[in-house]
This record gives structure tokens, C-alpha cells and sequence, in this order.
């Protein structure tokens, strides 16, 4: 008996999607509820379990299909008694086999420059910068394109191999003579088509642009106090709760302190009514190989900091691995983003529409800052940007804003009294 396999539920609003990967060939078994086919929404990557054990028969969608919800992906016969993967053609009575000549030399493995061919020009560098063959690195992406996760994984792992060193012949050519580097071989350009989730994030972004008086104020803050906090209650902390303290749930809670003094910032334009929230779901701005991805700390007023800390890093492993639902990445109130872990000193965030506002963090810095005493003394600084849409959030609320965050960061003991 055969079963459809069809496009599921994809969330709210949602209601295309891309065939990304079918993990199945037909003629493959299959078991109940085994991955069939990756499906690539504007928010998230989900997989089509089979609904019941049997052998794939058919696929109807291939990999790049567009697909409606209730689309057809595929067929599935059920039972141990389901056909097996089309038989191969008889093979035909082999000729008599010829003399054969003298065996010319095996082709050698495909040389570097074959396998670059295939690498993208970041994933190029990497592999250049470092003196890598990239032949030998395991490959996880689409097609066994080779990704820079791949090259950092194999790096960390200690198995990055220096490249031989150049022949004697080479080596004793006068300095004259030497050449400058050529560029390696492999296409100039490169045209990988858009993901569902990088377009949707571009139109968003320039959705923002375009729709919202986006203004961007500066302050920065002393995360002297901050640092000796988690230094003194770090070894306790992740022993009682099995998590470590970081800024990410210190800085959410003090927008959450923050919002409530300032609730425009918290609020949204609806037509011409402005909705006031008086819930505080914090979305967190988390990198993926697939994009960015903002999930949401839902009611982050009555969440424990150990509470913050463990669905953050919940969010981060699952966004990494595709598997975030598209109900986590809706609702959300107000953003924190930390572009510091990549090194950024200063930038200015795009809000996340329909959100009136985004809390920017930077890299901690040691600087010299003038102490109220008038001593010069180096302190560890953040920059910090909140950016916001000017037609619901005046100058003033947002710079009042910025500065009842940083007193709570540099007081963290506000946050706890709420004062």
C-alpha cells in the first residue's frame, strides 16, 4: 500500500518551502519516523519524518523544488514487502577481454587545485592561510561542499598538516629569481543561489530600512563591576545550575528593567495605533550556517538568570544543527545583539520589525577612563548602541533608555532591587 509523503504545517504565515536534501534514495527502507527529506522555510530547516516503515518508491519533489504546504514530496510503500530500488539493467555478456596493453599511470588523486575548485573564496583562504590540503579535510556541506566550519573543526582538532617544505632546487634559487604568488587555481567568481532564510533575512532588514525612522544613539559602560561579579560567583553558579554565567543574561535583564521604565521602546506601530506591550520576550541574535536567526527568551521579567543562560545556549546548539521550531523565532518585544564575540568594536544594529528597538553589544575593551578622583586607571569598556524607531521612540526615551542600562551594568545590584 502506498503513503503520500507531504509538506507539513510549516508555522504561522508561512507557506512555501524549498526541498533542501533528500536524506533517502528510492529504494531505500526506511523505519517509522526516520528523516526522509530537509525542508527550508524563510525561518527555519525541518525534516519530514516517514510516517510509516517501508521503502521509498518515489520522490516527486526534487532538491530545489519550490513546495506549498500539503504538496506531494514523495511515496512510500509500506511493509517489509515493499519493492526494492529499481533493478539494475541485465548486464550484457562481457566481449572476450583483449590483451591489455601495458597499464598506463593510474590517475593520481585529484591535485589541490581540483579540489579548490569547489571551495568558496573564504573557505579558500583558510585553507591557504594555514598551509591545508583540503582533500583531506571532512566535508558536511550541501553536495560535500567543503565549509568553513569544516577547516576551523579540523584545525582544533590538531590535525592541520604544515605543507611540505619546497624542493632543495627551489630553495637554493637566488633570491632574484623568485616569482610573485600566482592566484590559485579554481573559478575567479563563484554563484551559489540565496537560501530561503538569507532572503527572507535581507527583505526584513531592508524592510526595516525602509519602513522605520531608524536612528542609532551611543554610550558606553564600565563592566569593571559586571566582571567581578561573575568572577566571585562563577565556580558556584555553574556548580548549583550546570551553566555558566555570562553578559547575555546580565544585559537582558537590565533592558528588561529598562523597558518597563520606557515602555515605547517595548512597543510597536500597528496602522496608525500604537500597541504597548506588558510582556518582556527578548529575542537574541544568534549566528547560524544558514544566517541569523533571532529566537525568544519568552517572559524574560520572571526567568532566572541560570534560566537565561541555559535556553541561550539551548538556542545557540540547536541553531547551529537547524533544528529551531518557527513558533521560537516569533513574538518577540525587543532585541539584544552581542557582535563582540566577533570582534566588533562599534556598530549600528537594524531593528527587527515589528519591534521599535535593538540593544547592540561590542567587544570589551581596556581603556584609559578618568576616575572621579581625577587618576587615569584602564578599565574594561563595552560600547554600546541601542537603535530605534524614531516614529514611536523619542531622542530623549532612547539616550534614558541606553543610560538605565548601563547604570545596571555598572551597578549590577540594581538589577536585583530593580531600583
Amino acid at each position: 500500500m502506498a503513503t503520500e509523503i507531504k509538506v507539513p504545517t510549516l508555522g504561522e504565515s508561512v507557506t512555501e518551502a524549498t526541498v533542501a536534501k533528500w536524506m533517502k534514495s528510492v529504494g531505500d527502507a526506511v523505519a517509522l519516523d526516520e528523516p526522509l527529506v530537509e525542508l527550508e522555510t524563510d525561518k527555519v530547516t525541518l525534516e519530514v519524518n516517514a510516517p510509516v516503515a517501508g521503502t521509498l518508491s518515489g520522490i516527486t519533489a526534487e532538491e530545489g523544488a519550490e513546495v506549498e504546504v500539503g504538496a506531494l514530496l514523495g511515496t512510500l510503500e509500506e511493509g517489509a514487502g515493499a519493492p526494492a530500488a529499481k533493478p539494475a539493467p541485465a548486464a550484457a555478456p562481457e566481449p572476450a577481454p583483449a590483451p591489455e596493453p601495458a597499464p598506463a599511470a593510474a590517475p593520481a588523486p585529484a591535485p589541490a587545485a581540483a579540489t579548490e575548485v569547489t571551495l568558496s573564496p573564504a573557505v579558500r583562504k583558510l585553507v591557504e592561510e594555514n598551509n591545508l590540503d583540503a582533500s583531506a579535510i571532512p566535508a558536511t556541506g550541501k553536495d560535500g561542499r567543503l565549509v568553513k566550519g569544516d577547516v576551523l573543526a579540523f584545525m582544533e582538532g590538531g590535525a592541520a598538516a604544515p605543507a611540505p617544505a619546497a624542493a632543495p632546487a627551489a630553495a637554493s634559487a637566488p633570491a632574484a629569481a623568485a616569482s610573485y604568488p600566482t592566484r590559485p587555481a579554481g573559478p575567479r567568481e563563484e554563484k551559489v543561489k540565496m537560501t530561503r532564510l538569507r532572503k527572507m533575512v535581507a527583505s526584513r532588514l531592508k524592510e526595516a530600512q525602509n519602513t522605520a525612522a531608524m536612528l542609532t544613539t551611543f554610550n558606553e559602560v564600565d563592566m569593571t563591576e559586571v566582571m567581578a561579579m561573575r568572577g566571585k560567583y562563577k565556580e558556584i553558579f555553574e556548580k548549583k545550575h550546570g551553566v555558566k554565567v555570562g553578559f547575555m543574561s546580565i544585559f537582558v535583564k537590565a533592558c528588561v528593567v529598562a523597558l518597563r521604565e520606557f515602555p515605547g521602546v517595548n512597543a510597536e506601530i500597528s496602522g496608525d495605533e500604537i500597541i504597548y506591550k506588558n510582556y518582556y520576550d527578548i529575542g537574541v541574535a544568534v549566528g547560524s550556517p544558514m544566517g541569523l536567526v533571532v529566537p525568544v527568551l519568552r517572559d524574560a521579567e520572571v526567568s532566572s538568570f541560570a534560566e537565561i543562560e541555559t535556553q541561550i545556549g539551548d538556542f545557540g546548539r540547536r541553531a547551529r544543527d537547524g533544528k529551531l521550531t518557527m513558533e521560537e523565532m516569533q513574538g518577540g518585544s525587543f532585541t539584544v545583539t552581542n557582535g563582540g564575540i566577533f570582534g566588533s568594536l562599534l556598530s549600528t544594529p537594524i531593528i527587527n520589525p515589528p519591534q521599535s528597538g535593538i540593544l547592540g553589544m561590542h567587544k570589551i575593551q581596556q581603556r584609559p577612563m578618568v576616575m572621579p578622583d581625577g587618576s587615569i586607571a584602564a578599565r574594561p569598556m563595552m560600547y554600546l548602541a541601542l537603535s530605534y524607531d524614531h516614529r514611536i521612540v523619542d531622542g530623549r526615551e532612547a539616550v534614558q533608555f541606553l543610560v538605565r542600562v548601563k547604570d545596571c551594568i555598572e551597578d549590577p545590584q540594581r538589577i536585583m532591587l530593580d531600583t
